[in-house]
């Protein structure tokens, strides 16, 4: 998978609302009721990432999850981690 340029990265980002390019990942944050709702979501996000077989870096701390998306055999943003990011985005959103 072919590693995208900055400018071709945020192209993207304009399809994605929250979500912002740094350290060569791309970054975003979501905020739910409690806990329990935050790691349901990170169930379901758990078995989307395995089907696509790509897998993010995130943290959960109570309510808030932080997500971090990076393709590394690439060393950098691929079309791969806009497509798990699209996906995360259907999944919060059906939750909520």
């Amino acid at each position: 998978m072919k590693k995208l340029t900055e400018q071709e990265i945020q192209s993207k980002l304009e399809q994605l609302e929250g979500w912002e390019y740094k350290d060569d990942a791309l970054d975003t944050s979501f905020q739910f009721e409690n806990f329990k709702e935050a790691f349901s979501v990170m169930v379901r996000i758990a078995f989307e990432a395995e089907a696509q077989q790509h897998h993010p870096e995130w943290c959960n701390v109570y309510n808030e999850l932080q997500i971090s998306l990076s393709t590394h055999d690439a060393d950098g943003v691929t079309e791969k981690d806009f497509k798990l990011a699209h996906s995360i985005e259907q999944i919060v959103d059906s939750g909520e």
